[in-house]
């Protein structure tokens, strides 16, 4: 899976996108609402508990965009001004959740039978989840049914429960997967995986990464799955040493399965032979390939 342990201060990132992310956030509640951010009954104090953790952690971490107050938050870039301890609340806990960070995020919940169950979220950047679709279901369902991912009844099932079931309040992990998508867009419709016109320009395929944190929230004990998007063009990314060798090597990594599920027949006859090229020219200009896990820090 990846996983690696995640230090308290990696835990939410912002950075010079965040007004634009905001402002989508924004635009994309007042449009579905419901559909893509809310708390079922079961998870709602765990919902107040996420509530609660943003509002200590983001002053604490990001002190110049956001101020502790006695009920709550403030935004200082926006001036925007949250109240979480009123009973109700003006929105649903995962809304006003989902305007103060970038990343979107499930709460999960165990229930009697000792599965992790899918009861609030704010799945407001879409990519390849859907809230109103999988709220309720379960976590090998979410993967196996909806998700499709290659493999993980066989090779993953048990090691994603097991995760959730030991997970401490004290001790998260992170980990990153990528995709390749046709489009410069959060949206759904920007990836390439298994639609959208085959083989585009090269200018067009653009690099998903998903940075990804489990953490146990220390009083409801709920798990809060957080996923953050970054979005980078190829062609910006393999100006970097050793990148366009080591982006060809992985594609060319998946099994049948893992290349269908990411979508490589919609873009590896131009990207493929595009990367090697600037592989080679990386290597033609004095690229040392000994020396490349010296500096394997990117792409996860």
């Amino acid at each position: 899976m990846g996983l690696r342990r995640m230090p308290w201060d990696e835990w939410i990132e912002l950075d010079n996108q965040f007004e634009y992310f905001h402002a989508e956030k924004a635009r994309r509640l007042a449009d579905i609402g419901r559909k893509c951010a809310r708390t079922e009954p079961e998870a709602l104090e765990a919902a107040y508990e996420l509530l609660e953790e943003f509002s200590d952690y983001l002053p604490q971490r990001y002190p110049s965009l956001f101020k502790r107050t006695t009920v709550g938050i403030d935004n200082l870039l926006t001036g925007e001004r949250f109240n979480i301890v009123e009973r109700p609340l003006k929105e649903d806990p995962m809304q006003m959740a989902a305007r103060l960070v970038q990343d979107d995020f499930a709460l999960l919940i165990e229930k009697a039978d000792g599965q992790y169950y899918l009861f609030a979220g704010a799945i407001v950047m879409p990519g390849l989840w859907n809230l109103d679709e999988r709220m309720g279901m379960p976590l090998s369902q979410i993967h196996i049914d909806h998700g499709k991912v290659p493999g993980f009844k066989e090779k993953l099932e048990r090691g994603v429960m097991s995760l959730f079931r030991r997970i401490q309040p004290d001790a998260p992990v992170q980990r990153n997967t990528w995709y390749i998508q046709g489009l410069d867009s959060m949206d759904a419709e920007g990836f390439t995986k298994g639609a959208g016109e085959k083989n585009m320009p090269v200018d067009n395929f653009h690099y998903r990464s998903e940075r990804q944190s489990v953490r146990r929230l220390p009083r409801t004990g709920a798990v809060a799955f957080l996923f953050r998007t970054y979005i980078v063009p190829v062609i910006d990314m393999v100006e970097e040493p050793y990148v366009p060798g080591r982006l060809a090597s992985a594609i060319r990594s998946w099994d049948d399965d893992m290349a269908d599920y990411k979508g490589r027949h919609t873009f590896d006859d131009v990207l493929l032979p595009y990367l090697d090229g600037k592989h080679d020219a990386q290597v033609a200009n004095g690229l040392d390939v000994t020396k490349e896990d010296e500096v394997r820090v990117y792409p996860y």
